[in-house]
């Protein structure tokens, strides 16, 4: 039940993380923003782990650097994505898409099969999904694509964060991984761009809400909720992220919120009750 918690929370605060992004970006690259942002939360997290860090062997610290290497791909394709995209609430679900595909992901790579109930819930998924994201017909914008993308990225790294959450505590993981996803951009901002910006009151407003609250708080809670429930019910509530992000993009942004998006988001809450309702045990009557 707690790790459902976490994961829950964890969405509230990555669709924060959206719209903090969205306003940074605006006027400073977002490579650099995700290098300073990323390095900025793993540091505020070694505090709390930087004694068990110290014990770790050196094949755990590879693993987490490695599973955190494809985060960090993923999010500098999905900075880029957001820099030129008109509709956060589109590419939150196309980006949700990585939750949904993930235990199919964990079915290749691992052979570790969904259950059923999820088979059932995935089409309704979709649908929604379909709702939300094709509301100018067929046509596929360029952030689209971009945000596909990242999805098929994260959608490794979900996977991969499970597999290693046998072998190292959650806070260290995901503290290692953080300080990997700024240290790939950060290598990829010195390597191939140069920047020229101006920082403001508001833009250090919602850097340092992105870092502190849709970062490090995140992220943890997100790891701590992958570690406690299995793989099929994380993945499906990590959908309500892009709920909150089209909720807040409506409220900050001035997004609209059609019938069609409103109807796509029901349907996509509609297929979260309908598997975890159908994942219950059923109940031992004892004579």
């Amino acid at each position: 039940m707690h790790g459902a918690v976490y994961l829950f929370v964890a969405t509230l605060l990555a669709a924060v993380g959206w719209i903090a992004t969205k306003l940074v970006v605006v006027s400073v690259p977002g490579e650099l923003f995700i290098s300073t942002r990323f390095l900025c939360a793993s540091l505020i997290l070694l505090p709390f782990c930087y004694k068990s860090l110290w014990r770790l062997r050196a094949k755990q610290v590879l693993l987490a650097c490695g599973v955190g290497v494809f985060l960090g791909l993923a999010l500098l394709v999905w900075v880029y994505a957001v820099s030129i995209s008109n509709t956060l609430s589109e590419g939150a679900f196309i980006m949700s898409l990585a939750m949904i595909i993930a235990p199919m992901t964990a079915w290749l790579l691992f052979q570790i099969k969904p259950n059923k109930a999820f088979w059932l819930a995935l089409p309704m998924s979709i649908a929604g999904m379909m709702l939300l994201t094709l509301t100018n017909g067929w046509h596929i914008e360029p952030s689209q694509w971009y945000f596909l993308c990242a999805s098929a990225l994260l959608s490794v790294h979900f996977v991969l964060n499970k597999k290693i959450s046998g072998s190292i505590k959650p806070l260290d993981s995901i503290c290692l991984q953080l300080f990997v996803v700024g240290s790939v951009a950060a290598i990829y901002v010195l390597y191939t761009q140069e920047f020229s910006f101006e920082l403001n009151n508001s833009v250090i407003f919602w850097f340092v809400l992105s870092t502190v609250i849709a970062t490090s708080a995140r992220y943890l809670l997100q790891t701590l909720g992958q570690y406690q429930v299995k793989m099929e019910t994380a993945a499906l509530i990590m959908i309500l992220e892009p709920i909150w992000t089209m909720m807040l993009s409506f409220l900050a942004l001035g997004e609209t919120l059609s019938l069609q998006k409103l109807a796509g988001g029901a349907i996509i809450f509609s297929s979260l009750f309908v598997y975890i309702k159908l994942s219950k045990p059923p109940k031992v009557i004892e004579s």
